[in-house]
């Protein structure tokens, strides 16, 4: 992170180059300094948030100053197997291998949300010494938020205004969400989708706008600010969200406690915290139904302040200072864990080795 500084004490940062192509920050996970300075610091627990590279560099470092590891499982890798050119059930299945083997030698996982430990007992065999601890949001932020003023900042006084945050990348689903505004727009005319984030699929979603003929009300605002980001949402009418790779929708969270309805496909993460005619509609992962949701809530602003009021009420519910005290508790069980020689146990029968791996030689990209 070029001209960063931080301004907490205690942060001891890895080396990381920038990948051309994404514009990716990717740790090398060889420090001296840190090498160094970390038996000193007489830690109680290492909590990793990656399997790859630095979360190795985190298994290494807690046999060697023998202490519990803790690992979040906040992704859903297997939706990132089209970034390797290799068939795709392949990469899933090897991912597997790799993300269950990395988690036997951890003493307590962490997931954000149910459904993630539902998928670590169905795909790994994990049942035991795994803990629901959400990433707490600051909701004040967002409920604080001037978005009047930058509505009007905007120019969106007349607008219908619909907002979606996120990675412009594949797993996103993105398409689904472009493919779904063409009804919206025919009936709704001034209505507009504002889009903050960037990624490398941003070209592409532009053009799929431009030939779906809706280009002119779809607004790629990219990266913002950080403190931008509570005011966009304020300032819009309604959140929406096709992504069915969550693993607990954050900026979901963040919309509701901006008090914005919610419209969103049904998938893991977001049916947590989202309750179909509470907090807004779920629909299908379908373009003509997240459509149909779309225009359901549009055209019944009357139940407006009651999903407003919904999905602040449990915004407030994942609030930081309460994951926090979750988290503490996690790290007491991993500590008795560790103390009683106690791994996370895996299926042992969801092996690689049964992979068709012809199909991996034969292979021409």
């Amino acid at each position: 992170m070029k001209g960063y500084t931080d301004q907490q004490p205690f942060v001891f940062r890895y080396p990381a180059i920038e990948l051309p192509l994404q514009a990716y920050p990717l740790t090398i996970p060889v420090s001296p300094s840190v090498d160094n300075i970390l038996p000193a610091l007489k830690l109680d627990v290492i909590h990793a948030h990656h399997p790859v590279l630095l979360g190795k560099t985190a298994v290494n470092k807690a046999k060697a100053l023998n202490i519990p590891l803790v690992f979040t499982h906040h992704t859903r890798y297997q939706e990132y197997s089209h970034y390797v050119p290799l068939p795709k059930e392949l990469v899933k299945k090897i991912i597997d291998r790799w993300v269950g083997d990395y988690m036997s030698d951890c003493h307590h996982i962490v997931v954000p949300s149910q459904s993630t430990k539902t998928i670590l007992a169905e795909r790994y065999g994990i049942t035991d010494q795994v803990s629901v601890v959400p990433t707490g949001i600051d909701p004040t932020a967002f409920q604080e938020a001037d978005g009047r003023s930058w509505r009007q900042q905007q120019g969106w006084q007349d607008k219908l205004t619909l907002i979606s945050v996120g990675r412009l990348a594949e797993e996103k689903n993105w398409r689904t969400l472009l493919a779904a505004l063409p009804p919206v727009f025919a009936e709704f005319p001034q209505a507009q989708l504002v889009l903050l984030g960037d990624g490398d699929q941003r070209s592409e979603l532009e053009t799929y706008a431009k030939k779906l003929g809706i280009a002119a009300q779809v607004q790629f605002k990219g990266n913002v600010p950080f403190d931008d980001v509570p005011r966009y949402l304020k300032a819009a009418d309604i959140f929406t969200f096709a992504s069915i790779s969550e693993t607990q929708g954050i900026v979901t969270l963040e919309a509701m406690a901006a008090g914005l309805p919610v419209v969103a496909v049904s998938g893991s993460g977001t049916s947590d915290v989202v309750e179909d005619g509470v907090e807004g509609y779920l629909t299908e992962n379908d373009g003509a139904a997240l459509a149909n949701g779309l225009l359901k809530m549009a055209q019944n602003q009357e139940r407006w302040p009651q999903f407003r009021a919904a999905g602040q009420q449990k915004a407030q519910q994942f609030g930081q200072n309460a994951q926090a005290q979750k988290l503490l508790a996690v790290y007491e069980q991993a500590a008795a864990a560790h103390q009683a020689k106690q791994t996370v146990k895996t299926d042992p029968a969801r092996p690689i080795f049964d992979l068709n791996w012809q199909e991996l030689f034969n292979y021409e990209g």
